[in-house]
Protein backbone atom coordinates (compact mmCIF):
# COMPACT_ATOMS: atom_id res chain seq x y z
CA UNK A 1 0.00 0.00 0.00
CA UNK A 2 1.60 3.12 -1.19
CA UNK A 3 1.08 6.31 1.29
CA UNK A 4 -1.39 7.64 -1.40
CA UNK A 5 -3.69 4.39 -1.29
CA UNK A 6 -3.58 4.59 2.83
CA UNK A 7 -4.77 8.23 2.66
CA UNK A 8 -7.85 7.00 0.22
CA UNK A 9 -8.24 4.18 3.02
CA UNK A 10 -8.71 6.88 6.02
CA UNK A 11 -10.70 9.37 4.23
CA UNK A 12 -13.08 6.10 2.45
CA UNK A 13 -13.65 5.09 6.25
CA UNK A 14 -14.11 9.02 7.39
CA UNK A 15 -11.44 8.93 9.84
CA UNK A 16 -9.86 11.74 10.54
CA UNK A 17 -5.89 12.01 10.63
CA UNK A 18 -3.06 14.10 9.85
CA UNK A 19 0.24 13.91 8.06
CA UNK A 20 3.67 15.03 9.30
CA UNK A 21 6.75 14.81 7.60
CA UNK A 22 10.00 15.04 9.67
CA UNK A 23 13.47 14.16 8.64
CA UNK A 24 14.14 10.97 7.42
CA UNK A 25 14.66 8.92 10.37
CA UNK A 26 14.52 4.81 10.36
CA UNK A 27 14.30 3.57 14.05
CA UNK A 28 11.19 4.27 15.75
CA UNK A 29 13.35 5.83 18.56
CA UNK A 30 14.83 8.48 15.68
CA UNK A 31 11.50 8.80 14.40
CA UNK A 32 9.38 9.57 17.49
CA UNK A 33 12.68 11.83 18.04
CA UNK A 34 12.26 13.47 14.40
CA UNK A 35 8.66 14.10 14.26
CA UNK A 36 8.66 15.35 18.17
CA UNK A 37 5.83 12.68 19.28
CA UNK A 38 5.70 10.80 22.89
CA UNK A 39 7.74 7.48 21.81
CA UNK A 40 4.92 5.62 24.14
CA UNK A 41 2.40 7.01 20.82
CA UNK A 42 4.15 6.21 18.45
CA UNK A 43 3.40 2.37 16.81
CA UNK A 44 6.26 0.05 15.52
CA UNK A 45 5.40 -2.57 13.17
CA UNK A 46 7.49 -6.02 13.67
CA UNK A 47 6.46 -9.35 11.70
CA UNK A 48 6.32 -12.66 13.23
CA UNK A 49 5.65 -15.86 12.30
CA UNK A 50 2.82 -17.30 15.07
CA UNK A 51 3.38 -21.63 14.19
CA UNK A 52 2.49 -21.41 10.15
CA UNK A 53 1.64 -17.74 9.31
CA UNK A 54 3.13 -13.82 9.84
CA UNK A 55 1.54 -11.56 11.69
CA UNK A 56 1.91 -7.80 12.41
CA UNK A 57 2.49 -7.33 16.21
CA UNK A 58 2.59 -3.71 16.87
CA UNK A 59 3.24 -2.08 20.25
CA UNK A 60 5.01 1.66 21.28
CA UNK A 61 7.96 2.39 20.26
CA UNK A 62 9.33 2.71 23.71
CA UNK A 63 8.89 -1.04 24.05
CA UNK A 64 9.84 -4.58 22.74
CA UNK A 65 8.00 -7.92 22.14
CA UNK A 66 8.83 -11.14 24.57
CA UNK A 67 8.36 -13.33 22.33
CA UNK A 68 7.72 -16.03 24.98
CA UNK A 69 4.73 -14.10 26.34
CA UNK A 70 3.51 -13.87 22.84
CA UNK A 71 3.67 -17.84 22.39
CA UNK A 72 1.72 -18.53 25.41
CA UNK A 73 -0.44 -15.74 24.79
CA UNK A 74 -1.87 -16.52 21.69
CA UNK A 75 -1.68 -20.22 22.40
CA UNK A 76 1.03 -21.33 19.35
CA UNK A 77 3.44 -24.11 19.39
CA UNK A 78 6.15 -21.05 18.11
CA UNK A 79 6.61 -17.78 17.63
CA UNK A 80 9.80 -15.68 15.75
CA UNK A 81 10.55 -12.89 14.65
CA UNK A 82 10.17 -13.14 10.49
CA UNK A 83 13.51 -12.27 8.60
CA UNK A 84 13.00 -9.11 5.91
CA UNK A 85 13.12 -11.34 3.15
CA UNK A 86 9.99 -13.61 3.99
CA UNK A 87 7.85 -10.24 4.55
CA UNK A 88 9.21 -7.85 1.99
CA UNK A 89 7.04 -8.11 -0.82
CA UNK A 90 3.72 -7.95 0.43
CA UNK A 91 4.69 -4.43 1.31
CA UNK A 92 6.06 -3.81 -1.97
CA UNK A 93 4.82 0.09 -2.23
CA UNK A 94 6.07 0.60 1.34
CA UNK A 95 9.33 1.82 2.41
CA UNK A 96 10.83 -1.42 3.91
CA UNK A 97 10.51 -1.10 8.09
CA UNK A 98 8.03 1.83 7.00
CA UNK A 99 5.01 -0.22 6.88
CA UNK A 100 1.96 1.13 8.45
CA UNK A 101 0.05 -0.70 11.12
CA UNK A 102 -3.47 -1.84 9.08
CA UNK A 103 -2.50 -5.99 8.59
CA UNK A 104 -5.79 -6.10 8.12
CA UNK A 105 -5.17 -4.83 3.96
CA UNK A 106 -2.18 -7.31 4.17
CA UNK A 107 -4.48 -10.42 4.72
CA UNK A 108 -2.84 -10.18 8.21
CA UNK A 109 -3.37 -11.09 11.94
CA UNK A 110 -2.68 -7.87 14.04
CA UNK A 111 -2.07 -8.19 17.30
CA UNK A 112 -1.35 -4.85 19.43
CA UNK A 113 0.62 -4.65 22.89
CA UNK A 114 -2.11 -3.56 25.07
CA UNK A 115 -0.14 -1.11 26.43
CA UNK A 116 -0.40 0.72 23.24
CA UNK A 117 -4.54 1.23 23.94
CA UNK A 118 -3.52 3.86 26.81
CA UNK A 119 -3.17 6.69 24.85
CA UNK A 120 -6.50 8.15 22.60
CA UNK A 121 -3.75 8.63 19.95
CA UNK A 122 -1.53 6.17 17.65
CA UNK A 123 0.93 7.73 15.13
CA UNK A 124 3.01 5.61 13.27
CA UNK A 125 4.66 5.13 9.78
CA UNK A 126 2.83 6.01 6.40
CA UNK A 127 4.65 3.82 4.53
CA UNK A 128 7.92 6.29 4.31
CA UNK A 129 11.03 6.61 6.36
CA UNK A 130 10.16 10.74 6.16
CA UNK A 131 5.97 10.61 7.35
CA UNK A 132 3.92 9.48 10.12
CA UNK A 133 0.56 9.63 10.61
CA UNK A 134 -1.60 10.35 13.33
CA UNK A 135 -5.09 9.38 14.72
CA UNK A 136 -7.42 8.42 17.20
CA UNK A 137 -6.70 4.61 18.79
CA UNK A 138 -10.43 4.69 18.50
CA UNK A 139 -10.89 4.84 14.93
CA UNK A 140 -7.72 2.26 14.29
CA UNK A 141 -9.65 -0.10 16.52
CA UNK A 142 -12.57 0.44 14.33
CA UNK A 143 -11.21 -0.15 11.23
CA UNK A 144 -8.50 -2.91 12.20
CA UNK A 145 -10.14 -4.95 14.65
CA UNK A 146 -6.69 -6.18 16.51
CA UNK A 147 -6.08 -8.87 19.05
CA UNK A 148 -4.97 -7.12 22.10
CA UNK A 149 -2.19 -8.94 24.21
CA UNK A 150 0.03 -8.23 26.93
CA UNK A 151 3.26 -8.71 24.78
CA UNK A 152 5.47 -5.97 25.47
CA UNK A 153 7.86 -5.15 27.63
CA UNK A 154 9.73 -1.39 28.48
CA UNK A 155 12.93 -1.28 26.33
CA UNK A 156 15.60 -0.84 28.78
CA UNK A 157 18.43 2.03 28.17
Amino acid sequence: MSPKLLRAYLDRAHVDYTVQPHRPAFSASRIAEAAHVPGRELAKVVIVWIDTHLAMAVLPSTEHINLAHLRELTGARNVRLAREEEFVARFDQCATGAMPPFGNLYDMEVLVAESLTHDEVISFNACTHNEIMTMAYEDFERLVRPRVLAFAEPTLV
